[in-house]
């Protein structure tokens, strides 16, 4: 098939760029669930986001840590608006700039300043050992933070002589609508989605949250079903620290993430042959002799559970349990006769008399 994600199903937890991710991911086939985790809320009118630059510019930093290129953007627009621009230039032109991806070392440009270093792996800890390691015992570091506080990275410059400015140009908040976040935590746990993605770290504490007492059931399904999908390995942390194995890309870019779903997802199938058909099984369809064959959510579970052992009878007890709950046999039968149809190829489910069901392999 030429749409290599064709049959699977995503959730996307972004909010900003949330429309992009899912364009990417849509035009190669996916089905796409839109669930922003968090929303950002700029502080462009805030006391202690004002305080912060008149510090700056009452103590020139030595030093600066721009984290994102949305948050210096704010912060330097912010201070056009309180007729602080230039001066805010100025002392940051004078400042070794460490700009922490590629998105903050733009923003640093545009604004006609200069970053000195950026690290390989993106990460704030990298950054941290890097200026110990230059030294910064008796410095001044402005700190541009991204949506929340970094307190560790604080303590650590702090420990090392470092007199640090907090710079919050933005914060993380509950989205608008928690809905779309909690209808993707049913599904996360129900295993009715082939992967999630996450671009901040941030993001991926709040899906935890939203889940309540059914984090366990969640994270189980993010440690065997459910791809966890981070943009990067800053992303991923939270997730790795709870023993959830995670697919991240090289470089933290949206196209290098859909790149490795696109290469991971599709090796996660079943493919199997069965009643002279070869059978592969995706998210929420099959695809038959290379012909997608989308199926609801019963058929779709039902022919999980005959494909686990193909040739082995199940019994309808047995395949009642796959289905969702307060379904009883009758809908067993149903789901059958759906999943029949659905697949366009009536020999691959084969009725063995007051047995049960199998997938035909002879």
């Amino acid at each position: 098939m030429r749409e290599e994600l064709a049959g699977f199903t995503i959730g996307v937890t972004a909010d900003r760029r949330r429309d992009e991710l899912a364009a990417l991911l849509q035009r190669r086939g996916a089905r796409v669930v839109l669930a922003p985790a968090l929303r950002i809320v700029p502080l462009a009118d805030d006391t202690e986001l004002r305080e912060a630059t008149r510090a700056c510019l009452e103590r020139p930093p030595d030093i600066l840590m721009a984290n994102t290129g949305i948050g210096m953007r704010g912060w330097l627009e912010a201070a056009e608006g309180w007729g602080l621009a230039e001066p805010l230039r100025g002392v940051l032109g004078d400042a070794y700039v460490v700009a922490r991806g590629p998105k903050a070392r733009g923003a640093i440009r545009a604004a006609g300043l200069f970053d000195q270093w950026s690290p390989a792996s993106e990460s704030c800890d990298e950054v941290v050992d890097h200026l110990r390691r230059r030294g910064v015992s008796g410095q001044v570091i402005a700190m541009q933070l991204h949506g929340e506080r970094q307190p560790e990275c604080t303590r650590a410059l702090e420990e090392a002589g470092a007199t640090v400015i907090e710079i919050p140009v933005y914060r993380w908040a509950p989205p608008t609508d928690p809905a779309p976040l909690h209808r993707l935590v049913d599904l996360v746990a129900g295993r009715l989605v082939d992967a999630v993605t996450f671009t901040s770290a941030p993001a991926v504490e709040a899906l935890l949250r939203a889940s309540g007492d059914r984090t366990d059931a969640v994270l189980d399904a993010l440690r065997s079903d459910v791809l966890a999908s981070c943009v990067g390995q800053v992303t991923a942390e939270p997730l790795l620290r709870r023993g959830v194995p995670v697919s991240a890309p090289a470089r933290a870019r949206l196209g290098a993430l859909v790149r490795t779903i696109v290469d991971e997802l599709p090796r996660r199938t079943v493919t199997i042959k069965v009643a002279g058909h070869l059978l592969t099984l995706r998210g929420h369809a099959a695809v038959v002799d290379g012909e997608l064959r989308p199926l609801a959510p019963a058929p779709m579970a039902v022919l999980r559970a005959l494909a686990q052992t193909p040739g082995r009878v199940l019994s309808r007890t047995a395949l009642l349990r796959t289905l969702p709950r307060g379904a009883d046999e009758h809908a067993v039968e149903m789901a059958v006769a759906r999943l029949r149809a659905g697949l366009k190829a009536p020999r691959v489910v084969q009725t063995v008399v007051k047995r049960g069901y199998r997938l035909r392999v002879d």
